[in-house]
């Protein structure tokens, strides 16, 4: 066996012989400033969802709470019917959230690339 003295590396669990430590995955969003704030919640495939943000992590998987999804009509599935659904307590994985926006700075506007006709 060899001796780890003489100015040998040793080798870490990933093998590449260096010592330095395995860094931590930062968020991208700092989302702490809507923690217990409503905000509304976008996902891939067109669904949306609201409700109060209670936990989150770095892959941003998110835990809502009385969690409201707004239905979308069966036809269109991007468009968006008056009707809800009250879901509760959620836990909304990361990898399918698209878009998170607070829902006291969020308003309707116009789309500016529609002509208008008449």
């Amino acid at each position: 066996m060899a001796s780890k003295e003489g100015g040998e590396k040793t080798k870490n669990a990933t093998g590449t012989g260096d010592n330095k430590e395995k860094r931590r995955k930062e968020s991208i969003l700092d989302l702490s400033k809507y923690l217990e704030k409503s905000i509304r919640v976008k996902f891939a495939g067109g669904r949306e969802a609201a409700g109060i943000l209670k936990g989150y992590d770095p892959l941003l998987n998110l835990v809502l709470d009385n969690t409201t999804e707004f239905l979308r009509d069966p036809d269109d599935p991007y468009k968006l019917l008056d009707d809800t659904r009250a879901l509760g307590l959620v836990v909304c994985r990361g990898t399918s959230v698209v878009l998170i926006c607070p829902m006291d700075g969020m308003e309707a506007i116009p789309n500016p690339f529609i002509t208008q006709e008449g």
